[in-house]
């Protein structure tokens, strides 16, 4: 077309320049889920087909992993029609990515409402000049640190609406949804871990917030939520109630963040913490009580679920002899190397073994009979016969041995192992009895 003067363009000229120059084109009817594409060029060619399912080019538009042609979870995707519904005039720019392909195409992309309710016309162009990518990556960027929060969204209790949703691992833009709040808590809770639904039913319980968030004032749980990729992590739940001056105004902020890596920083920092809690520091074994907290839960495990559970205590016999004659460092090293032996003969991972104090030493075991820890305590008592102890050669120890029975409290089955290793001791030591 040659060069003409603005004055001399056409209304319909200009829509003739309109539709060589646009990359796409796209009818779509909301309420039928369908869309035909009127114009299809360069990558749009291979991207859109020319007609299909309305919900589908909506996935593929923006319902991937940000920066990643990984498509979302299918849990996620209940969210798709409520992206789908335009209020107005809507603009955005979206990275997007053919299918089998890991580059990814820049979009401008433009939405028209028409006079017909639900039915909309998309104009679509792929931007290829670096200026605009270097925009794209540089907002990214900006926006990397505002990217812990997972999800934001704008809540009316009253109204039982929300608005101005964002889902950062999609895009860092907002989308005007029409999801009524009692629909998205319904959904939203399928991607709370099972043991933290009934948790997460109750802060976000309308009635709930409205009696216990005053005006200014937030709440917040942690719990385990599937993040776009189908997997748990850690996340801070926050409801922040906006502060106004109506006491009935129940408007609020809700984001999601993602807590997961400094929550599993955390978690593990406690954990070492707590085995050393219950450590006992010369052996490593469990202290007194560690070993005790074991025998506790063993006795309430029996009475809930009638598991088998013995008992068995050892002693090292004349192990005082030890201290006396080749000091007290002499003994740590014997009290280890004793602790190593209980260990590798006793390996099972329903047992647990303390320390309980001095030399003696008690094994909890769930799931062996008395006369199947009896066994055990035989192994375990020609075992420390036949080792050599440094500095002080052959050692031997006496054991006691008990099976829980129903009617037992803590005191009666203790009571009875610690007969039971008396009687061993009294009868020459180097023994095993069962009581």
């Amino acid at each position: 077309m040659a060069r003409k003067s603005l004055e001399s363009y056409t209304e319909r000229e200009v829509l003739e320049l309109l539709h060589d120059n646009v990359d796409a084109v796209i009818l779509v009817d909301a309420e039928e889920n369908k869309y035909r594409a009127m114009t299809r060029r360069n990558m749009f060619k291979e991207f859109i087909g020319e007609t299909g399912d309305y919900h589908d080019l909506i996935e593929k538009l923006w319902f991937h992993i940000e920066g990643s042609s990984e498509l979302i979870t299918d849990e996620y995707k209940a969210f798709v029609s409520y992206y789908a519904d335009f209020k107005g005039k809507y603009s955005r720019r979206l990275k997007v990515f053919l299918e089998g392909s890991s580059t990814p195409y820049f979009v401008q992309m433009q939405v028209y409402p028409t006079r017909n309710e639900k039915q909309y016309i998309f104009v679509m162009d792929e931007l290829d000049d670096d200026e605009y990518v270097e925009e794209f990556m540089t907002t990214k960027k900006v926006n990397t640190i505002q990217n812990t929060y997972l999800f934001s969204m704008y809540v009316d209790l009253v109204q039982d609406t929300t608005s101005s949703l964002s889902v950062t691992e999609i895009s860092d833009e907002t989308v005007n949804s029409s999801i009524k709040y009692s629909e998205w808590r319904l959904m939203t809770v399928n991607m709370i871990a099972p043991e933290d639904k009934d948790q997460f039913l109750k802060i976000t319980d309308p009635e709930y917030l409205k009696a216990n968030l005053a005006p200014g004032r937030t709440i917040s749980l942690d719990c385990m939520m599937m993040n776009l990729e189908g997997t748990y992590i850690w996340v801070k739940l926050i409801f922040s109630r906006t502060a106004t001056a109506n006491e009935d105004d129940f408007r609020f902020v809700f984001m999601v963040q993602d807590i997961h890596e400094n929550f599993e920083d955390l978690m593990s920092t406690l954990r070492q913490y707590e085995e050393l809690a219950i450590a006992d520091s010369l052996t490593g074994l469990l202290n007194h009580g560690g070993i005790n907290t074991e025998m506790l839960n063993a006795i309430d495990a029996h009475k809930k679920e009638g598991t088998s559970v013995s008992l068995m205590m050892i002693d090292i016999d004349f192990f005082k002899q030890v201290n006396d004659n080749h000091g007290h460092s002499t003994g740590d090293r014997t009290l280890k190397k004793f602790a190593h032996i209980i260990e590798e003969t006793v390996v099972d991972k329903d047992a647990h073994i303390g320390r309980w104090g001095g030399e003696e030493f008690v094994i909890v075991y769930r799931g062996k009979t008395g006369d199947e820890l009896y066994e055990v305590s035989e192994t375990l008592r020609k075992n420390v016969e036949a080792a050599t102890f440094p500095e002080i050669g052959q050692l031997t120890c006496s054991v006691g041995v008990t099976e829980l029975r129903d009617e037992d409290s803590f005191d009666d089955v203790f009571n009875r192992v610690d007969k039971a290793l008396y009687m061993s001791k009294e009868s020459g030591r180097n023994k095993v009895t069962l009581k």
